[in-house]
């Protein structure tokens, strides 16, 4: 009875998990990092008619922003080589998704924290320069919440368990 219980179906339904997983990291990653880039990118604007010399600058929201998104496709990359076989677990479905879902999910919260400090704080930086370490240190926390979930998205994507064929 014990042992029954520590073997996996191979649900039909598994890799439609998986592949869950492959679309959430990507998706939501790169949604923080659109917003990202369009609200710095807004607040770079304004900042630029009165101060254009400051333009190159402050356009540091909008890579950390463009950042995510590559988080977002490398774990994507990573998960959709993991989703084949016969022996493609309902667990590993499960991993996957909770793989693409952390990276995902964090890139997204990452990427609005980004957007709203990089647009308030370049605009904030045109009026007083003394502002720009304060902004990139904020900065750099709201690009850590990203960080954070891509490790956690590679080590749920090396969890495996193959399942038992009837």
């Amino acid at each position: 009875m014990l042992q029954s219980v520590m073997f996996f179906a191979c649900a039909e339904s598994a890799p439609f998990f998986g592949f869950m997983g492959v679309t959430s990291a990507l998706v939501f990653a790169n949604l923080g990092a659109a917003y990202g880039t369009a609200k710095s990118g807004v607040g770079i604007s304004s900042m630029g008619v009165m101060n254009p010399q400051l333009v190159m600058r402050n356009i540091i929201p909008v890579v950390m922003a463009g950042v995510l998104g590559i988080y977002g496709l490398i774990v994507a990359v990573i998960l959709i080589q993991n989703v084949k076989g016969p022996k493609y677990s309902s667990y590993n479905g499960y991993a996957h998704l909770a793989s693409g879902l952390s990276c995902g999910l964090s890139g997204l919260a990452a990427g609005m924290a980004i957007g709203i400090v990089g647009d308030a704080g370049v605009r904030a930086n045109g009026q007083q320069p003394k502002l720009f370490v304060g902004m990139i240190l904020i900065l750099i926390f709201a690009e850590a919440l990203g960080l954070y979930g891509l490790i956690v998205a590679l080590i749920l994507s090396q969890q495996s368990q193959d399942c038992t064929l009837p």
